[in-house]
């Protein structure tokens, strides 16, 4: 099936690596253009290299306001128009939302919450007909994490934020939607494992409570994120997707 996605032009955040890089390398091998941010430089560097001559690095926080119209303005000085983005942050501390500190929920709220927020609204202004933005939430949206507190307090919230962009968006022919991956073996992943005191045993356990039995490769996020950003993808919005191997119990 052709997506559609031959020369169009995606900003996606917090792209260095992870989920956020398979999606640009889906887009990419389907003939998209790709701008990557993430706060690393080295990071952004590296995985340009990668990618090729479709993806353009800008090095960003969204914590700073200005973050998200650089990348707006690199993605039109560089490939001349904007079709979407993929709007990704880094996972917030580990720890229970009663032991987390005020600075911490304060620090995670501008990083996790307002910049993804932030980074939509701008995003939206610079598109046109036929746009579409991914926020990649966590199925934290619909069931608890234990032992973090602070993505269980803010992405719902992220959720709820972008069905109401859906709603406001949708008569200009924009699509705003959630993604809620679950397990999948990127290095954030590795590092809640590794934070147990044993990551084998983690893993193990793990992949015990997903019905399809392991961890998921980030590639097959990549292909969900890049196809529901895609123009095949018309009529998805507003909605969110878990991509967790049947982990929620939820419908």
């Amino acid at each position: 099936m052709d997506l559609g996605l031959s020369e169009r032009v995606y900003v996606l955040t917090g792209a260095s690596r992870g989920l956020g890089f398979a999606t640009a390398e889906c887009l990419v091998a389907d003939g998209a253009r790709v701008v990557l941010s993430a706060r690393s430089a080295d990071g952004v560097a590296a995985a340009c290299e990668k990618l090729g001559d479709r993806a353009f690095g800008v090095p960003a926080d969204l914590r700073d306001p200005a973050a998200a119209g650089h990348l707006v303005e690199a993605a039109r000085n560089q490939f001349g128009r904007l079709d979407g983005a993929l709007l990704s942050v880094g996972g917030p501390p580990r720890g229970t939302a009663a032991e987390i500190s005020d600075d911490q929920w304060r620090d995670s709220f501008e990083t996790v919450f307002l910049g993804a927020v932030r980074a939509a609204r701008t995003v939206a202004g610079a598109l046109g007909e036929g746009g579409a933005i991914g926020l990649v939430l966590s199925t934290s949206v619909r069931s608890p994490l234990p032992g973090l507190g602070i993505s269980n307090g803010l992405r719902p919230g992220l959720a709820a934020v972008a069905k109401d962009m859906a709603d406001e968006y949708g008569p200009r022919g924009l699509r705003v939607f959630s993604l809620l991956p679950g397990r999948f073996l990127t290095d954030r992943n590795r590092e809640l494992f590794a934070a147990t005191g044993d990551a084998d045993r983690a893993r193990a356990e793990a992949e015990a409570s997903i019905p399809l039995r392991r961890i998921g490769d980030p590639a097959e996020f990549g292909r969900v994120a890049a196809f529901l950003l895609s123009p095949a993808a018309s009529y998805v919005s507003g909605t969110a997707i878990p991509i967790d191997g049947s982990f929620l119990r939820s419908l």
